[in-house]
């Protein structure tokens, strides 16, 4: 006989017969009792183990000072596994207190049953959170953008402890759920439709590695043009230039066009592509008295000399017949900016495309088109660098006997700078 039978046989001996209560009735009286005393051993057993083993752990976590000691202090994991010590002393108690009351210890049994998969997956959370912020912490997560999976990881965890519950309470093996999940869902899919293709594309971007935390996206279609600050399960927030955020539906990065800038930050070059349009009216052949003050130019004197080479006495602007070759104000124009832009450091010269070329006359005039990629990618140098750069070109353009087109222009009543002397 265990102490608790012990209990319940002086218990019912000692009570005063006047009165007049039943057996079932001092049955309930003590089952009561009984049970207030377990539910008191079991919040004593809570404080014992929050107040001496949960602080002996924190402090020696905080000794180690380990990021996995820090982030699971950061998560509460100590304290939802100290939550599992009420359990398995309301468990043992019980288990030796009610062993005549078959209905009450299986009662209790399920409720404790409950608790612990509930506690069970309270810190299973906290495990995938520290994992997450392990890894969100470490060089890998430039590369691949976990939290999506781990939210997914959290949905099948909670649906599988969901099913668990549900045994318990029905008295029935999981395996009779799971089994049932196959003639729900059609149904499942019909009502969770869009949160199962945005499960299914935040793995996608997880994995194909798509889109990653820090990226420069642009997505006019949701008013997004900034740097991704959060990749979820069916959510990717950017933080646009204007500090605003827009949320996106993670199934639309995968449906919908998108540009990631990741391609330019990871080659070291970012693209110039611009053009200075000529006014064409400003466009002639070179004199000699031209000629000889642009052979004063540093960057285009082996080129001018080259040319004159090539195409002998003709070149030397004496005579502006059609019927010889000359040079024209705009080509050497051209070669000047192809010269400048080879001597500046800042820009890429061998790895990436390097281009000065003409295109297509328009109606606003003749364009030369700059096609060069500068070595800092970094948005305000580059601005900075490409600003340098055409203001000295815009400003070069008088020296050359040219003009830039600007509506409205009447070339009549403008004319353009004469070269300097």
């Amino acid at each position: 006989m265990n102490p608790f039978q012990e209990f319940r046989e002086r218990f019912i001996e000692q009570v005063p017969e006047y009165l007049h209560l039943s057996v079932e009735s001092l049955y309930m009286i003590y089952s009561v009792l009984v049970f207030l005393v377990i539910l008191l051993a079991a919040w004593i057993s809570n404080f014992l183990v929050k107040r001496f083993v949960l602080r002996f752990t924190r402090s020696l976590t905080e000794k180690t000072k380990t990021k996995i000691g820090k982030y699971l202090l950061e998560e509460r994991f100590y304290h939802r596994l100290a939550h599992l010590a009420p359990a398995f002393v309301i468990s043992a108690l019980s288990s030796v207190a009610f062993t005549d009351s078959p209905t009450l210890g299986s009662l209790i049994e399920k409720m404790v049953n409950l608790y612990l998969v509930l506690i069970g997956l309270w810190v299973i959370d906290a495990v995938i959170n520290t994992g997450l912020k392990l890894y969100q912490h470490s060089e890998l997560s430039e590369k691949l953008a976990l939290k999506g999976i781990c939210q997914a990881a959290k949905i099948v965890i909670n649906a599988s402890g969901l099913i668990f519950i549900l045994s318990i309470l029905l008295d029935k093996s999981p395996l009779y759920f799971f089994s049932g999940l196959g003639a729900l869902t059609a149904i499942l899919l019909l009502v969770f439709k869009d949160s199962i293709l945005g499960l299914v594309a935040g793995i996608q971007l997880s994995l194909n590695k798509m889109v990653r935390l820090g990226d420069w996206i642009e997505m006019p279609k949701y008013g997004a043009d900034g740097d991704v600050i959060e990749v979820s399960l069916t959510t990717v927030k950017v933080q646009n230039w204007d500090k605003t955020i827009t949320s996106i539906p993670s199934h639309a990065l995968v449906s919908d066009a998108f540009k990631n800038w990741r391609g330019m930050s990871e080659s070291g070059g970012r693209r110039i592509k611009r053009s200075i349009f000529i006014d064409i009216s400003t466009i002639r052949f070179l004199d000699k008295a031209t000629l000889n003050k642009l052979m004063k130019i540093d960057l285009i004197r082996d080129y001018l000399e080259g040319k004159i080479e090539e195409i002998g006495e003709e070149g030397k602007g004496d005579a502006l017949s059609l019927n010889q070759r000359n040079l024209t104000n705009v080509g050497t124009f051209r070669a000047y900016c192809h010269a400048y832009l080879r001597s500046n450091s800042q820009i890429h010269q061998e790895e990436m495309t390097f281009l000065v070329r003409q295109l297509a006359p328009t109606e606003r005039g003749v364009p030369i088109e700059i096609y060069v990629f500068v070595k800092d990618v970094r948005w305000v140098h580059y601005e900075s660098i490409q600003g340098d750069l055409f203001d000295h070109l815009l400003a070069s353009l008088g020296t050359f006997g040219l003009r830039a087109f600007q509506l409205p222009t009447d070339s009549s009543l403008s004319k353009p700078s004469p070269p300097p002397a």
